[in-house]
């Protein structure tokens, strides 16, 4: 029995330990799973209103002597201070399209009713956005909420906030992220909590988004859990993480008694490769499902058997491709990419600095731009075969494919 953290809510409201359930299903190998069900959930999906910080290409260029080479005399070419860690990109697909891709693989694929959560980083413009459309007036005010902690990153799927008070809510997470503070957090997190119709998820929890190294993540991971876990109500398996890391994330949510769920962490027009089937008709019963039941099914969709390579390439494709159905501004990739113009203190698109992309860079994109044609997608998919074989390790528990955890608290 793993061991539970001094505090976990962790009984029912007569006082019995509380016994709690995920599954683990793969489509690929079991495609009636989802045939006692009612809905499927898409919980973690991003749109055009997301900025994804492009830092991580500070860290490649350290690693990557040309690329070092080539933006370092393109610092020197710009007539304005080039930052990286504070420019950032978007994801291309709007809103209402990235809804429409969630809802219908559902409805298409698992001819189940679709309950669709977006979570764009630290806003909920596209839940806004969505809730004046009469198809999708009743997605929930969910937003991926960025928590420094200490030297790391954790990422919390906050999910279905009070309209009443959605505004204040928000400020006050994005003040955290501003202004961290332990004492503050758990506070945060507590307040969360206390709304019963509120769901709060360790979103990907063992991904070093800061690249610390375990020796100094994992402590902070652990940290962080003993502090606040009692607060959190899943640990999300993720679809653009690896199988080997989502097992690890498995016996965490063991030691710590916690339920796992989906997360297909979209960026670009691939849909969700992880679903939660549910018998709820509406989201907030969803979450009672999670929250009270204590029962949580899983399901990869084929997509996530496929080489995690070729997916992520695809998504990097998605993004720097052409969309001229768009309005002006939205059509070009660096018209979706965007830099401070630390002069009018405003956020500016990249196409606005240039008539057009520097030369290497031109070269860069048309190389992986290589990737779209079908003899090389071909040979890609014989070099990198992605794995239909996902089994659990011996450690967790050999059942193939379908997986069941019951832990009583």
């Amino acid at each position: 029995m793993a061991k539970c953290a001094d505090g976990l809510k962790g009984r029912d409201p007569e006082g019995n330990p509380r016994l709690t359930q995920s599954t683990i299903s793969c489509l690929w190998n079991q495609p009636k799973a989802a045939i006692s069900y009612r809905s499927a959930v898409s919980l973690h999906s991003h749109t055009n209103q997301s900025k994804e910080s492009l830092g991580f290409i500070v860290e490649f260029a350290e690693r990557w002597s040309v690329l070092k080479w080539a933006l370092e005399r393109q610092y020197k070419r710009s007539p304005l201070p080039v930052d990286l860690k504070q420019a950032y990109w978007t994801p291309p697909l709007t809103p209402q399209l990235a809804f429409d891709l969630e809802k219908g693989q559902i409805e298409d694929n698992l001819g189940l009713t679709g309950l669709v959560a977006i979570t764009d980083h630290d806003t909920i413009d596209a839940p806004i956005i969505l809730r004046k459309l009469e198809e999708s007036s009743q997605v929930p005010y969910s937003l991926e909420w960025a928590v420094p902690y200490g030297d790391a990153i954790f990422h919390l799927g906050v999910h279905n906030l009070p309209s009443s008070r959605v505004h204040d809510i928000v400020g006050n997470l994005e003040a955290y992220t501003q202004n961290p503070s332990t004492r503050v957090l758990s506070e945060l997190i507590a307040a969360l909590d206390e709304d019963p119709e509120v769901l709060v998820i360790f979103n990907h929890p063992l991904w070093d988004l800061c690249s610390l190294g375990k020796r100094k993540f994992l402590p902070l991971v652990d940290q962080f859990l003993q502090e606040n876990v009692r607060f959190l109500h899943a640990f999300e398996l993720n679809a653009t993480r690896s199988w080997k890391e989502n097992e690890r994330v498995m016996q965490l949510a063991e030691r710590w008694q916690r339920l796992l769920i989906s997360g297909g962490d979209r960026h670009g027009c691939e849909p969700s490769g992880s679903l939660n089937l549910s018998h709820a008709s509406t989201f907030v019963e969803f979450i009672q499902e999670i929250r009270q039941d204590q029962r949580s099914h899983v399901l990869f969709m084929p997509q996530y058997a496929n080489s995690l390579c070729v997916r992520t390439a695809q998504t990097l494709l998605d993004v720097i491709r052409e969309y001229p159905e768009y309005g002006l501004g939205a059509q070009y990739w660096d018209d979706r990419v965007f830099h401070p113009d630390f002069i009018a203190n405003i956020d500016r698109p990249v196409s606005s600095y240039w008539k057009g992309p520097p030369k290497f860079l031109k070269r860069i994109l048309n190389t992986v731009r290589l990737l779209e044609k079908p003899g090389v997608q071909r040979v890609l998919t014989k070099m990198l075969p992605g794995r239909t074989d996902l089994e659990l390790s011996p450690e967790i528990m050999q059942v193939p494919q379908e997986v069941v955890y019951e832990a009583t608290l």
